[in-house]
């Protein structure tokens, strides 16, 4: 008996230790807690945001899995935008994710903000992986830098760093001067990505022809070493200004394909293991967390190479 008052008082204090936050506390604790870039964490506050206003600010802790499931239908079925268009099975995935995220923390005994989690009995919708064809052949990449030249020296030098360094747009906007540096016996130039998935640094090697072209930038090459601010972007630029350079040069070259800067990293990862570059080599490259996500680019590698009918045609050209 005495134990069970000590339990009930345990979870009467609880109880009014979490009623002390507000939803905004809750959220801002949330976010403070993930170790994500900037415009991931923008992606996460977007959908939690957007999750409130379809509840009408319902709070956070009485929310059941039958708003979540609700929240989920509208968006596949395009009731959540002004243009009543059903979403993509990936946009709606990562809208889900971040209620997903924000409940299992919550939930936590360690945490306890929220009773339990209304998300477990969710399923984010199946994201068919089409990114395997969404590549660049060596024609259409010098098409596209050629087109890019033509816009000027900063968007071809953006089109050769997102194709050569394999990166993703957000950490192409995020790189600063001084995340650059050389290896002990200064003969390679490598790359500190900072913004990168997850909020995880990793280290990219600088091709040195793309660094000889840096240097020709003006802030470089027009400023004394000691002079250089270390905190100055190279490319000061918004995630959409660089999709919009990507989609004129895609358009005024009349490329076939609807090339975006996420190509650009595929193309890397592809043509890099085409070339001979090893799983890891490419899953160190772009960051992946999982050599799952890199050995999709292999499946798309051995389709180009040999295949079952090729033996088979070889094997019976005589009779042809």
């Amino acid at each position: 008996m005495i134990q069970q008052g000590i339990l009930s008082i345990e979870s009467s204090n609880q109880m009014e230790y979490t009623k002390e936050y507000s939803d905004e506390q809750i959220i801002g604790m949330f976010l403070a807690t993930r170790q994500r870039s900037k415009y991931t964490l923008r992606n996460y506050m977007r959908a939690i945001v957007q999750f409130r206003q379809f509840i009408a600010f319902k709070p956070l802790r009485e929310v059941t899995w039958k708003e979540i499931e609700m929240f989920k239908i509208s968006l596949e079925q395009g009731f959540c935008n002004k243009k009543y268009r059903p979403l993509a099975p990936a946009t709606v995935a990562s809208m889900i994710d971040p209620l997903r995220s924000l409940y299992k923390w919550g939930s936590d005994p360690n945490i306890g903000v929220f009773p339990h989690n209304p998300t477990t009995s969710v399923h984010t919708p199946k994201v068919p992986v089409t990114s395997k064809s969404h590549y660049l052949t060596k024609r259409e990449v010098a098409h596209l830098i050629n087109q890019l030249k033509k816009q000027g020296y900063r968007d071809y030098l953006i089109g050769l760093t997102l194709v050569l360094l394999g990166l993703r747009v957000s950490e192409l906007v995020s790189i600063r001067w001084g995340h650059f540096h050389t290896d002990p016996s200064e003969t390679t130039v490598w790359l500190t990505v900072v913004e990168g998935k997850g909020g995880k640094q990793r280290e990219v090697k600088v091709p040195r022809t793309l660094w000889n072209l840096f240097r020709q930038l003006p802030f470089y090459s027009q400023q004394q070493e000691k002079d250089r601010d270390a905190n100055q972007l190279l490319f000061p630029l918004t995630i959409r200004q660089v999709e919009r350079i990507i989609q004129r040069a895609r358009e005024q070259g009349k490329l076939g394909k609807k090339v975006t800067p996420h190509w650009l990293r595929h193309t890397n990862a592809t043509l890099a293991l085409l070339r001979g570059a090893s799983l890891q080599q490419v899953q160190e490259t772009l960051g992946h967390s999982q050599i799952t996500t890199t050995q999709r680019y292999l499946h798309t590698v051995e389709q180009m190479k040999k295949s079952a009918p090729d033996f088979v045609e070889d094997y019976l050209k005589d009779i042809f």
